[in-house]
């Protein structure tokens, strides 16, 4: 609520309309909400932003999910021995496969899916299978035998700067 916005109204869905309005190539629509209004602080024709949850999970391990998306670099050496990627002109107009499903890695009750995290163990990355559960976007719920909670995983690599 934009007049109060460190105020939280906790509400209830009623419904939600059936037809949609588009505007601006953003679908909408109309939802009703029963919200506890006993001190009289909303007012008619007030505008709201409201964060709906579908589902909650509680006492699971996240992670970001931007280490769902991590895949090490290889070293110059292995770089060197693995095959060439083709870089002409054909290659770069044609559809590349991507890095991989991702169900379960974007907001949403969506199936779970299997995928890996990398963490360091010894010094050395390793990798993780993980059954990726819900996710708001930015932390995906986890679950993995091997997977314990303090353990850091990896989001990003840096290179070595050239001697």
């Amino acid at each position: 609520m934009s007049a109060y916005p460190s105020r939280k109204y906790p509400a209830e869905v009623t419904r939600v309309a059936y037809g949609s309005t588009t505007t601006d190539n953003v679908v909408t629509y109309i939802t009703y909400l029963a919200v506890d209004n006993r001190d009289l602080s909303l007012r008619p024709g007030m505008t709201a932003t409201a964060t709906i949850a579908a589902k909650i999970a509680s006492n699971v391990l996240l992670v970001p999910s931007s280490a769902l998306r991590f895949s090490p670099t290889q070293p110059a050496a292995e770089a060197d021995r693995a095959p060439a990627k083709k870089s002409g002109i054909l290659a770069k107009m044609m559809p590349q496969r991507p890095r991989g499903s991702r169900n379960g890695a974007h907001g949403g009750a969506e199936a779970p899916a299997n995928h890996q995290v990398w963490v360091l163990r010894e010094g050395q990355e390793v990798a993780i299978q993980v059954t990726t559960g819900i996710s708001d976007g930015r932390m995906t719920e986890v679950a993995s035998a091997e997977l314990q909670p303090e353990m850091r995983v990896i989001t990003d690599q840096q290179s070595k700067a050239a001697k």
